[in-house]
């Protein structure tokens, strides 16, 4: 499943939820808002916290979403690797195989951007 495939299911579970259960979507989403609006840590610092917790989470659709917005942001392959990484530090071997699926979407959404 490619890194487009993943966000698209995203958006469909959303849009989903938004319909047949509104109240606690909607509490969710209002939480995440808030949390995301903080201004003590950047976009792209909450971003790859976010694309790190994925990876130990080991959750491809978290990483697909995280991934794209941590590039949105302006991190870079490297900086994106090293929150990688960091998850790995905490969260042992299983947490490196996610970087199959990390690498995977990574390089898939660079290829997009170069591509415009």
């Amino acid at each position: 499943m490619t890194a487009n495939q993943r966000l698209q299911e995203i958006q469909q579970v959303l849009d989903r939820l938004k319909e047949d259960y509104p109240a606690e979507i909607n509490a969710f989403l209002g939480f995440m808002g808030k949390a995301e609006g903080n201004p003590a840590l950047s976009t792209l610092e909450k971003e790859l916290i976010n694309l790190a917790l994925s990876v130990a989470a080991q959750c491809e659709w978290c990483i697909a979403l995280h991934c794209r917005g941590a590039l949105a942001a302006g991190a870079s392959r490297d900086a994106i690797m090293s929150a990688a990484f960091q998850a790995v530090l905490m969260h042992g071997g299983p947490a490196l195989m996610y970087l199959v699926p990390l690498t995977q979407t990574l390089d898939e959404l660079l290829a997009e951007a170069a591509h415009g």
